[in-house]
């Protein structure tokens, strides 16, 4: 990121703004050239005759995110320069857990017609934010916008690859089941994923379910602010699944399939048997063979 912003508004949004910075407690000073320059800790910005409005300081990311954008730019080619924001409403999903050994396979679709409410509220790639915020972050979107959450226990993902056999049929039917029914819920057929196999697969699992959509599937998905949303409120219903299962047994699941969850998984199995882990764990990870090494 630049040092110093600049960009060109509307000069008819000259009083808005002005408006705003004073409720935000900005100090306003009227240098020459410019219809006023406003400082407050951490920002300073200047907003010329020519309609020319620039913004630097330490702070400057936060004023543009959560208030410039959304209120005076009316876009997000700052915070998502490489998407391209899409502002227009649609749906967004995306999933967590499938890369840890423990705990469920999650699935969120989130749709949106605020896109700069999202962004105010905190939308952002989940693997880019702490779990202690993405819940806090997570409760926003779910009050504000219509979602589907998809929960697949390690129980029923073991049974579930049993009958697919593969990972990316599963993840395609688990995103046509949240999208289907948040199609049904707000009628919206404006959908964005990110792209994680074959683009067949998602269309013919909603093909399967009668559900038509106009379905983009993109790598890095994420930086598209409806998809972030849907980032967080899967990975926040990883976490809250990972961490129920731990309690039922008293015991603390680690996250991911490294040296720390092997060694888990050995004192599960030492302290409960085999069986275990199909509860627990998805049993087609190399991790499981590893564990039972010592067994």
């Amino acid at each position: 990121m630049k040092a110093c912003f600049v960009t060109t508004i509307d000069i008819k949004l000259a009083d808005k703004l002005r408006a705003d910075l004073i409720a935000q407690g900005f100090e306003l000073s009227k240098p020459p050239y410019t219809l006023f320059a406003a400082k407050k800790n951490g920002v300073s910005c200047s907003l010329y005759t020519s309609g020319k409005l620039t913004v630097q300081g330490k702070g400057k990311e936060e004023f543009i995110q959560f208030y410039l954008e959304p209120e005076i730019l009316g876009n997000l080619s700052y915070s998502y320069p490489e998407a391209e924001a899409d502002l227009t409403p649609h749906i967004g999903g995306d999933e967590a857990g499938k890369g840890d050994f423990f705990g469920p396979l999650c699935i969120a679709a989130v749709y949106s017609d605020d896109i700069p409410g999202l962004i105010k509220m905190g939308a952002q790639d989940s693997k880019k934010m702490g779990d202690k915020n993405i819940h806090i972050i997570a409760k926003k979107i779910k009050a504000a916008c219509p979602h589907a959450i998809v929960r697949i226990s390690p129980l029923k993902y073991n049974e579930l690859y049993e009958k697919f056999q593969n990972l990316n049929h599963l993840l395609a039917w688990a995103h046509a089941t949240a999208i289907a029914e948040l199609v049904a819920k707000t009628g919206c057929d404006t959908v964005l994923i990110d792209q994680f196999a074959n683009e067949s697969l998602v269309k013919n699992a909603l093909k399967q379910k009668q559900v038509s959509v106009k379905l983009t599937q993109r790598p890095r998905a994420e930086e598209d602010p409806v998809v972030a949303a849907a980032s967080i409120l899967a990975r926040d219903a990883f976490v809250e699944g990972i961490d129920a299962l731990g309690k039922s047994l008293d015991f603390t699941l680690p996250k991911g399939a490294s040296n720390i969850v092997i060694q888990a998984g050995r004192a599960l199995v030492s302290k409960h048997g085999e069986e275990i882990l199909k509860t627990v764990a998805k049993l087609h990870f190399k991790t499981k063979d590893l564990i039972l090494q010592s067994f």
